[in-house]
């Protein structure tokens, strides 16, 4: 079947959220007598329950016309001792007149998880799997954005762009990142795009008439202030109006400015930045790349929870290692596996037509956009090889020359002498793991040798899948692998020691062997 390009997915997405309404409701009700009153404003096509500060219904209707209608009949909030700002949106609140009548029978309303679940939990599970592949899909669809939580994103993104279009009424606030490339994680941070495009998008000239009319606009001398401006202005918006919406930071100075906020309608801690057209770019890339073969999202999934696990990825900034750059080392592993199970970017710039051409600010963002253009790979390897050999791959990749890029799909030589190159595919000029320092670069190598092993040594000896013994990937993500890491060193000296000692030691009997052999004649 044909897949939905990602331009597709997101304005589907983005006009399903525009027929959506948030719901703040009481824990226990009647869902039937919930949905019997709404139903009241026009047909339902979908709902679901949540809890984030308060059990919330979110309502998909069939019309835009429906969320007038109840519009039309909710009332302002009467509040004693403070005053409401008057800035109604799609954000509700639901009460019951009679609560102790009302809710003493009711039972309360199944709830959709909006998080993954603990690590402990997760490895008892795994270890009901069959087989190591299936515990890294497993691990996916344990760990994967829901479709209740992907609908929850884009209506953010729509309840902000409410308090936006005060300002700009033509603009977009879409979803980029981890929320729309296939890779996010339940409960991961939500990234949001305010699009000016539209309104600075030229209308046709009409070749009549003898004038052109344009609108007069406030100069400002660079882009970046533009952003600033618009930003400050939008955040004190968000700050000012916007229900639910906490805990504004306007972080105008940073390379990108973005506003901060923490939205607990929806439980989201949100960042929202404009002119940002490479991240979106960076967003369907990795879309492309998630759709090609299951087998991608899967590894990335699993390599990633391995590395938040034992604190080599981290929420906090500093020198660790981000998911973004483990991503593009498990995309660039793919591109070396024989034959290749996904593509370079070259070659998905090879694949480009016309209307995927992409120059964003200087920067060739050029690719296929359409994944069924793309050949499917002829590689079956199994998704317990690939884990085993992104260790191994990883654990002994050269580093202190070497320098990742997907763009290529080959290791070239470091232009500069950071322990981590990994090579922006778009801002090729650019380091994403700048950051990183040789200590959790080090760090990095030593688990990921240490993990190699583990899994080499089941290949041996691991015979029977009911062992009570966590296994497989299982095994990886027990504390003890960690703490191991600080033996390594001393652990594999001296076996990897006495690998060469009793590997000489076989040559040179090997070679007394041949001599004699050959009449003490050296052969080579």
């Amino acid at each position: 079947s044909r897949k939905k390009t990602f331009p597709e997915v997101q304005a589907e997405r983005l006009e399903q959220a525009q027929r959506t309404v948030l719901i703040n409701c009481p824990a226990k009700i009647s869902e039937k007598k919930f949905l019997k009153y709404l139903s009241h404003h026009g047909k339902i096509n979908s709902h679901y329950f949540y809890e984030s500060y308060g059990t919330y219904a979110v309502v998909e209707f069939s019309e835009k016309d429906s969320i007038a209608s109840l519009q039309d009949i909710t009332r302002t909030p009467g509040i004693e001792e403070e005053c409401a700002v008057p800035f109604k949106s799609r954000l509700f609140t639901l009460t019951l007149k009679n609560p102790s009548i009302q809710a003493a029978d009711q039972a309360p309303v199944h709830c959709h998880k909006q998080s993954t679940i603990l690590v402990n939990d997760l490895v008892q599970k795994l270890c009901s799997a069959d087989s190591v592949s299936n515990q890294l899909y497993t691990l996916m669809d344990e760990y994967q954005l829901t479709e209740e939580n992907t609908k929850l994103r884009f209506l953010a993104c729509s309840l902000i762009q409410e308090i936006a279009c005060a300002y700009f009424p033509e603009c977009t606030v879409k979803p980029f990142g981890s929320s729309v490339n296939t890779f996010g994680k339940l409960g991961c941070d939500l990234d949001m795009f305010l699009d000016l495009d539209e309104i600075e998008r030229s209308p046709t000239r009409t070749k009549t008439g003898p004038f052109y009319m344009e609108y007069q606009m406030k100069r400002v001398p660079s882009q970046r202030i533009a952003s600033q401006r618009i930003l400050s202005v939008i955040g004190e918006g968000i700050d000012n109006f916007g229900p639910g919406c906490v805990g504004v930071q306007k972080i105008l100075n940073a390379r990108c400015p973005l506003v901060r906020f923490s939205h607990q309608p929806t439980g989201f801690q949100c960042d929202l930045t404009t002119n940002n057209r490479v991240a979106m770019r960076s967003s369907e890339l990795l879309y492309i790349y998630g759709s090609l073969d299951s087998r991608v999202r899967a590894l990335v999934f699993s390599v990633r929870c391995w590395a938040r696990v034992h604190g080599i990825t981290s929420t906090i900034p500093g020198p660790w290692i981000t998911n973004f750059s483990l991503t593009m080392m498990a995309l660039f592993f793919l591109q070396k596996r024989t034959p290749p199970i996904i593509p370079t970017l070259d070659q998905l710039k090879d694949l480009a037509d016309a209307e995927d051409k992409h120059i964003v600010e200087g920067h060739d963002c050029t690719f296929a956009s359409n994944v069924n253009k793309i050949k499917p790979t002829e590689n079956t390897e199994t998704l317990d090889v690939l884990l085993s050999d992104f260790f191994e791959y990883f654990g002994n990749f050269a580093f202190n020359k070497n320098s990742i890029n997907i763009r290529k799909g080959k290791e070239q030589n470091k232009p500069e002498p950071s322990p981590l190159y990994i090579q922006n595919p778009f801002e090729q000029a650019l380091n994403i793991s700048k950051n990183v320092n040789q200590s959790q670069l080090d760090r990095f190598v030593a688990l990921a040798r240490e993990c190699a092993w583990i899994l080499q040594q089941e290949d041996k000896g691991h015979s029977s899948l009911s062992n009570s013994q966590p296994w497989g990937l299982a095994a990886l993500l027990l504390p003890s692998v960690a703490s191991n890491c600080v033996k390594v060193k001393k652990r594999r000296k001296g076996p990897a020691s006495e690998r060469i000692k009793s590997l000489l030691d076989s040559l040179k009997i090997n070679n007394a062997n041949s001599l004699v052999n050959n009449g003490g004649k050296r052969t080579f």
